[in-house]
């Protein structure tokens, strides 16, 4: 084995991350209210020894024309704590991670439900601390529309700070610019110290949020080049905060298809993309873009000027740079970013698919990576008995876990 270990989650999300998933022959179109199906990919991700198992969430629909099926279909889900409390009597290492949004929560209530999720798993929890960027979910809370991306991170900032606060048992007489917390928690400390902190916003100002306070980065990358690039800015902000390289993982999202031979992967990948109807790859490319009239641009025309978003700034700005760079009209743009949101798309054998996990892990472009099966749960069987034993082979991964929480398993400190 080799000194560094590549770190891997599994991101759990209903059918699959494929925007088409539902439409798969083998795919499970109710997935995401069975209890008993996320409980098989729990264990089949902690039988290959992943880190952790990954829910995002949103609160409100992910589409606002509940005529699209496609994306309706993947707002149909369990609350992700509540599911994740599930599987933690089901499961006995994995990792539990679970998205939550600093603008539609408060700091005490939050930083009560994970420290009693990382208790009641033997300290496996994980927080994945999001802004929220979608004007759906404002009109849920009693907003008159989405703040701007400035103030939502103003405010995360601050709610990072009350809930590690908590955790560490140091917030009471908190009283700061949007938070005022009185009493400590009625939890002890965390087993392992503290549950684990994730973030995803790759901004300048989400870097620098990341920087202060993530344990774990989850992030987009399509080229080498552009996750080196990330990596390296990231680890790079560190010592501004006392920080160390190591203090921090890095895993972008990668969606592989993977089969025996190239041939069959590759058939399966287009077999997924003929699923894609055009009004649901322009409509989820829309979504990311924050632009409501893109169908009034030819679809087999470039991607018009647009300003900038409120939004993800991010995750445009990766779309923007890929349309212009492969010189891809709407049309083709919205199928190739409906199969992965934007994330890295790997197709080929397990040989493959681990050589080019390798270099990036190698190059220094990442410490592991967040997996995102295209359905469910065809893709992360393949990926769990084909791929990790070609990693495991390598000497890439893990063969057993040698710890029992989360932090364990990603090499973190534990927080004094």
């Amino acid at each position: 084995m080799t000194a560094r270990q590549m770190k891997l989650g599994a991101f759990l999300w209903a059918t699959g991350h494929h925007i088409a998933a539902w439409r798969h022959p083998k795919a499970h179109v109710t997935a995401g209210i069975d209890i008993d199906h996320y409980i098989q990919l729990a264990r089949t991700a902690e039988a290959a020894k992943f880190d952790m198992v990954f829910c995002e969430d949103a609160a409100g629909l992910r589409e606002a024309n509940i005529g699209i099926a496609s994306q309706t279909s993947r707002s149909i889900g369990f609350e992700p704590i509540s599911l994740l409390s599930a599987l933690a009597v089901q499961t006995s290492r994995i990792g539990l991670v679970s998205t939550a949004s600093t603008s539609y929560n408060e700091p005490y209530g939050l930083a009560r439900t994970f420290l009693s999720l990382d208790h009641l798993s033997g300290g496996r929890a994980g927080w994945n601390l999001v802004t929220s960027a979608s004007p759906i979910e404002a009109a849920n809370f009693g907003a008159t529309g989405l703040k701007p991306h400035a103030d939502r991170y103003e405010r995360a900032r601050e709610f990072a700070e009350v809930v590690t606060g908590l955790w560490h048992g140091k917030a009471s007489g908190h009283n700061g610019q949007s938070f005022s917390v009185r009493d400590p928690l009625d939890l002890p400390r965390s087993p392992q110290g503290a549950p684990v902190m994730v973030q995803a916003g790759a901004s300048d100002v989400g870097r620098d949020l990341a920087a202060r306070t993530a344990d774990v980065v989850f992030t987009a990358a399509q080229t080498f080049e552009e996750a080196k690039a990330f990596y390296d800015d990231l680890k790079g902000r560190l010592p501004a905060y006392g920080r160390e390289p190591d203090d921090i993982k890095i895993m972008p999202g990668v969606a592989p298809v993977v089969a025996e031979t190239e041939a069959e992967a590759r058939e399966k990948y287009e077999e997924l993309q003929e699923l894609i109807p055009d009004d649901v790859g322009v409509a989820l490319l829309s979504s990311y873009l924050s632009i409501s009239d893109l169908w009034r641009y030819p679809i087999d025309g470039p991607l018009p000027e647009l300003p900038e978003s409120e939004g993800m700034k991010s995750r445009q700005a990766l779309v923007i740079e890929q349309s212009r760079r492969d010189g891809l009209s709407i049309r083709q743009l919205a199928r190739h970013f409906a199969g992965a949101r934007g994330h890295w798309r790997i197709v080929g054998t397990a040989a493959q698919v681990a050589d080019e996990l390798q270099a990036r892990f190698e190059g220094g472009a990442a410490d592991g990576f967040n997996v995102m099966p295209s359905y469910f749960p065809g893709e992360l069987d393949a990926f769990a008995t084909l791929v990790v034993p070609e990693l495991q082979r390598r000497g890439l991964f893990r063969t057993e876990y040698q710890g029992r929480t989360l932090r364990d398993h990603l090499g973190l400190k534990r927080p004094v």
